[in-house]
């Protein structure tokens, strides 16, 4: 549904994408995940119609992004990062003016939108500027579904909503998945990988690796260590500068610790940390996440 072969993109003389490529099949759910400047919302616009490649080529169902751009701009239905609905409008009002645009109207594919839309109806005369994070993010999703796409295309849905909002609104993803959309979206939060069938780790406008989320975690095969001690500050500090350390990041209340070679075993990383005076310590063997593997392929770059 969504192929992409060599594409790049450049800001004067400032590259955004290099060189990408890959596929997303028919009824897939797709992530791009990466932090913000890795070239997701590039990407992106590239696919809408929005922007033109500087080189490569982009087909959304077998449509050229440049050449069939007004076909495209009928199948697809596009979320962007920023809330970008008229906030001068109602909900209704909002929802019923995209219906329009695409010549449709929401009875006709009322179906399509029940389960988001049920939600934020009580709210339908409010103004959209006046929603909660949560309901914009639903009333965007329904307004970019309303014309029944093939393709949704989704740049950063999550970001600066609440957890529970975040949960839902990957479930409705994934039911919209079950009707047969094929998806693409991008996320900045390393957890939303693995709701993906497949993802795409992106860094500086390029990708480090492509794979279902399990395979990637599969395929590290470094030794992964956890560690923490009552000066979290100092530990940091001595293990970057311990000649056996080869990486090390903090994880919300530990550091995720990897040694040269794999060969360095957790009591030599303890012995160390106690001859530096470290109080509290805890060393222990770690299964990797899905952010040690993108930490790793970064290294690697």
């Amino acid at each position: 549904m969504i192929s992409i072969q060599n594409i790049s993109k450049s800001y004067k003389d400032v590259p955004a994408v290099r060189d990408i490529s890959f596929e997303v099949q028919k009824g897939e759910l797709f992530g791009l995940i990466g932090p913000d400047g890795a070239g997701k919302t590039t990407l992106m616009r590239i696919l809408m119609t929005l922007l033109i490649q500087d080189e490569g080529k982009a087909t959304m169902n077998k449509l050229d992004v440049v050449n069939d751009y007004k076909e495209i701009r009928k199948i697809v239905g596009y979320m962007p990062g920023r809330f970008s609905l008229y906030q001068d409008l109602t909900v209704e009002e909002n929802l019923n003016f995209f219906a329009t645009v695409f010549k449709t109207t929401v009875a006709e594919n009322y179906e399509l939108i029940k389960d988001i839309y049920i939600q934020i109806e009580p709210f339908k005369n409010r103004l959209a500027g006046k929603l909660s994070g949560g309901m914009k993010q639903k009333l965007a999703l329904s307004c970019a579904l309303i014309h029944k796409p093939e393709i949704l295309v989704l740049d950063e849905p999550t970001t600066g909503v609440d957890a529970v909002s975040r949960k839902e609104f990957w479930d409705m993803l994934k039911k919209l998945q079950k009707q047969g959309i094929t998806i693409l979206v991008s996320t900045p939060y390393m957890d939303e990988a693995v709701l993906c069938n497949r993802v795409a780790l992106m860094q500086k406008g390029k990708v480090l690796d492509i794979n279902t989320p399990q395979k990637l975690i599969e395929n590290y095969t470094r030794k992964l260590y956890a560690i923490r001690s009552k000066d979290m500050h100092q530990l940091i500090q001595d293990l970057r500068a311990w000649e056996k350390t080869d990486s090390a990041f903090a994880f919300g209340q530990y550091l995720h610790v990897t040694g040269k070679d794999d060969e360095v075993e957790a009591t030599e990383f303890e012995n160390y940390l106690l001859k530096k005076n470290h109080l509290e310590l805890q060393v222990f063997d770690i299964p990797p996440t899905i952010e040690d593997v993108f930490m790793d392929r970064m290294a690697e770059q």
